[in-house]
């Protein structure tokens, strides 16, 4: 499936890369990047797992605020939240990989309904669109 994008951003990463700096080419954001701990590092920065769960975080209830608008599923409310949880360890096949855990709430909405958006949320995402049997992504409905 071809993808055309309306939209385009540029980073770079310098250094040791998990140990560097990362800025984006606008300069509005540039962050210290270290290995957490738990992967031997200071944790004195952040780690591309932290961006990724704010990135999937933001995106995701986006995506359901989308298809429940667009497909008159219901008003998500504005008290709706998504809380990323990202994991990182080694593959049973060698190198590395991803475990996400997406925690959804939108207090007031009947189950049903918000099962139904969570699941055409994840239709639109385009962080689900690529992670989709590329990495376990687990959604809790609290």
């Amino acid at each position: 499936m071809s993808v055309d994008p309306k939209y385009l951003t540029e980073a770079r990463a310098t250094g040791g890369g998990r140990n560097g700096i990362a800025t984006l080419k606008t300069g509005m954001l540039t962050l210290t990047m270290t290995s957490p701990k738990e992967l031997g590092g200071s944790g004195a920065g952040h780690n591309p797992e932290e961006l990724f769960a704010l990135g999937y975080a933001a995106c995701f209830l986006s995506a359901m605020r989308f298809a429940a608008q667009n497909e008159k599923l219901g008003d998500v409310p504005e008290s709706a939240t998504v809380d990323a949880q990202v994991g990182i360890g080694p593959r049973s096949g060698g190198g590395f990989g991803l475990t996400v855990q997406l925690k959804v709430d939108m207090p007031g909405l009947d189950r049903a309904v918000v099962e139904t958006i969570v699941e055409r949320g994840h239709f639109v995402c385009p962080y689900s669109n690529a992670t989709s049997g590329n990495i376990a992504v687990e959604t809790v409905i609290a």
